[in-house]
């Protein structure tokens, strides 16, 4: 077990929490380390010690645990990892007491650390921030763009950073728990559900369809929300992970066959009826799901984030956001019908695609060993410039 200390204080507040708040909820999710502020009693302990006028993020703490025995360096000597007999001469030097020449501890930057996130399909550096009062909006815009996926849907990625960011304000002045908005969510998704369900039993289901896309769209917005919430914030929970992660998986092939429904009934597109489209759009989904999962036996990468193909194309894939753009643009253009068909054939399309792609990567695994992601690539800057400007960040996040 290490021993972790907080040294000093700072009163700024990001997102609602001081720097040892933050930190506190931080260490908690990181395994085998115990806030302390006391030394480790035993001479064989290590201690993590970190200064309160930084700001950090978990990845940073662990990458720091994993070397071990070192200083990490910002504009001051910003935290150290180290064994029980040098913790006084790491506090010294953490506290500003003694030169940083007076040790013989290893350096750290934050750029030493591995800059690709998986979770998050991003590549930068892990956060290292001096806090100071005049510093705390900019601070603010690196926590909000370190949580925002780098690979993601068009609309998640260029429409929805801007406002996101200004909801999440509102929730952490307000205390709106992530779980909350979450739930909230949830109700607009069986509103949406309950709409286009009407929309098939009423005379013009025009109105309906439209009713049903404002609560779908709100729905969407919200699942941004609060996963940056819960990040920026230090509140996820398994609950939320899995209530937010469920609900995304489950919800959109019934949105997809209440929309067919009150179309129904067309004449046959190039053969297909109703049922043969509803199945493309199901066997469709739950294929490129199953992809998708399996493509993480393979090496230590999600399929999209392989190559930057597979980038672009995550752009455009038949999830949700994407195909409710289609549906919106047909009703738009008076033609629910063709969202319908439009739908079922992109969705179908897009797991062949992806089955392509996981047949690619099979064969690439066979021949060289477990999958990188091309992110990872420390030249990957200099291999795909203009890709690696578009995914290793989303930079309307940062507020560029």
């Amino acid at each position: 077990m290490t021993s972790a200390r907080i040294i000093g204080q700072s009163d700024v507040t990001l997102w609602g929490l001081t720097s040892p708040a933050r930190l506190a909820r931080q260490l908690a999710r990181v395994d085998g380390v115990e806030l302390s502020p006391k030394a480790p009693e035993s001479p064989a302990g290590n201690a993590l010690l970190i200064r309160a006028d930084y700001l950090f993020e978990p990845r940073t703490l662990e990458g720091l645990l994993r070397r071990g025995g070192v200083l990490m360096d910002g504009e001051v000597p910003a935290a150290a990892a180290v064994a029980a007999a040098q913790v006084e001469a790491a506090q010294a030097l953490l506290r500003g007491e003694a030169s940083p020449a007076a040790t013989d501890l290893p350096r750290l930057g934050a750029g030493d650390l591995a800059a690709f996130e998986g979770d998050l399909r991003l590549a930068a550096p892990p956060l290292l921030e001096r806090i100071t009062p005049d510093r705390a909006t900019a601070l603010e815009d690196r926590l909000y763009g370190a949580s925002y996926k780098g690979i993601t849907d068009f609309v998640t990625k260029w429409w929805w950073p801007v406002p996101a960011k200004a909801v999440v304000r509102v929730c952490a002045d307000w205390r709106i728990s992530p779980n909350a908005v979450t739930l909230a969510g949830l109700i607009l998704m069986l509103a949406a559900c309950w709409l286009f369900l009407m929309a098939g039993q009423a005379p013009r289901a025009e109105g309906w369809l439209w009713a049903g896309l404002a609560p779908a769209w709100l729905m969407t917005f919200l699942d941004t929300v609060d996963g940056k919430l819960a990040r920026v914030t230090v509140q996820s929970s398994r609950v939320g992970h899995w209530l937010d992660h469920g609900m995304d998986i489950l919800h959109p092939p019934f949105w997809y066959w209440l929309w067919g429904l009150s179309v129904t009934p067309f004449e046959p597109i190039w053969g297909l009826g109703f049922d043969a489209l509803l199945m493309l759009t199901v066997v469709g989904y739950l294929a490129g799901r199953i992809i998708e999962g399996a493509f993480h036996a393979l090496g230590s990468v999600s399929l999209f984030a392989w190559r930057p193909f597979d980038a672009y194309f995550r752009l455009i894939t038949a999830r949700r956001n994407p195909c409710l753009v289609i549906l919106t643009l047909c009703l738009l253009a008076g033609a629910p019908v063709a969202g319908f068909v439009l739908v079922a054939l992109w969705t179908a399309l897009s797991s062949v695609v992806m089955l392509v792609r996981f047949g690619v990567a099979v064969g690439c695994r066979i021949r060289s060993g477990p999958l990188l992601s091309w992110l990872a690539d420390p030249d990957a800057a200099l291999r795909h410039p203009r890709a690696h400007r578009s995914f290793a960040s989303t930079r309307r996040a940062y507020g560029k």
